[in-house]
């Protein structure tokens, strides 16, 4: 099987009564035939997991929606896209979905591949609802750019208020890549240490693709710190903490949504990964009536156990239909106003979108243990 070009179509259509992408070019705000959603997000490659999972969320919302009649009538159409986690590839998908009468469009879960889209689709009018974090998202200054999550600067200062105020902690290094995740992750959590005036022991920036860190663990092991901040994505994260117990460190990792997650846990090690402090906005599958109802419902559909990004991406789905079911289907602004407008009480707390585009602002701080992600004590 080829891989998709740049300008590849949908890898995979996943909801009742989809065509392929493009099959069918007709506008679906004239009131008839299937209400056309495109996700973007990497299908293929490193970031792979982060498209899977939201993948997941977002067909199971559909799927729901449709099974229970649809929209005034009408069948949602999910059509999904793979962007290979490049910004250039998400800027020609973005140009495709404008083309195609997308209405609007969930994803990406990429900070860097969102960014690079939004322009397009602001000038397209055509809303999305992005699982990224980074600030940048918010300095792009769309009116048609929602999250379905806290930015990095919630995430951090979260996590600072943990290790330093509640810890005593201020014996801390940091780890960050260079890409739009890593780089909001560094500006955010090292704001919120300037702020209780603590200067990290160390301050190592990566790259996206590197996989030897070994040079620069072992001038952190010289620092002696007691914990280690993690700006990066799962794998790399995974990577940079197994190489770490290799060379001896004990330190204590802390980081945001991604240490939170299975592909960080396999890659880094159960045993490595023990005690690693968490920032997120969803802990678990158990710690609410909603949340084990969307658990049991992701387990049935998908055989496998739901976590952080398949909940983000179900609570933006929702949102997103919601706006479209209170609007009798509208596009452009007036679905993007719509959206501005839903509060929806969700798997990740109460939205309600200011005009930024962000709708939730907390996150609740959790730890491994034996594997598994478990609210942090006091």
């Amino acid at each position: 099987m080829k891989r998709p070009s740049v300008l590849a179509l949908a890898v995979v259509v996943l909801a009742a009564g989809c065509s392929a992408p493009g099959a069918d070019e007709k506008s679906t705000g004239d009131g008839t035939g299937p209400i056309k959603i495109a996700l973007v997000d990497a299908q293929s490659g490193q970031l792979s997991s982060l498209g899977a999972w939201e993948l997941k969320g977002a067909r199971l919302a559909v799927d729901e929606w449709n099974a229970a009649g649809g929209i005034n009538g009408r069948q949602v159409q999910l059509d999904v896209f793979d962007d290979q986690g490049d910004p250039t590839t998400g800027t020609n998908l973005a140009r495709k979905i404008d083309s195609e009468g997308y209405l609007a469009m969930i994803g990406t879960a990429e900070s860097a591949v969102t960014i690079a889209m939004a322009p397009i689709l602001k000038q397209a009018e055509i809303p999305n609802i992005t699982s990224g974090q980074s600030p940048g998202l918010v300095a792009v200054g769309s009116e048609f750019l929602f999250l379905n999550g806290p930015t990095s600067t919630t995430y951090d200062e979260t996590l600072a208020e943990h290790i330093v105020d509640k810890q005593g902690i201020k014996s801390i290094a940091m780890i960050t890549n260079n890409g739009s995740y890593g780089k909001g992750e560094h500006d955010a959590f090292l704001k919120a240490l300037q702020a209780r005036s603590v200067t990290p022991v160390a301050d190592q920036v990566v790259t996206t693709d590197q996989k030897d860190f070994s040079a620069v663990l072992t001038g952190i092991r010289q620092k002696n710190p007691k914990v280690i901040f993690l700006g990066a994505e799962e794998v790399e994260s995974g990577l940079i903490v197994k190489q770490a117990r290799d060379l001896g460190i004990t330190a204590t990792f802390a980081g945001a949504a991604p240490q939170g997650t299975p592909v960080f846990l396999d890659t880094a090690g159960v045993a490595n990964a023990e005690g690693t402090i968490v920032s997120s906005p969803y802990l678990g599958n158990d710690v609410s009536d909603a949340s084990k109802k969307f658990a049991a419902a992701y387990k049935t559909k998908f055989n496998e156990e739901a976590e952080l990004h398949g909940a983000k991406a179900y609570d933006g789905t929702q949102i997103m239909l919601t706006a479209l079911k209170t609007s009798n289907v509208a596009t452009g602004k007036a679905l993007a106003d719509a959206i501005r407008a839903t509060k929806y009480q969700g798997l990740l707390g109460s939205f309600a979108f200011d005009q930024t585009g962000v709708g939730i602002f907390a996150t609740s701080i959790g730890t491994i243990k034996g594997g598994k992600l478990v609210a942090a004590a006091g």
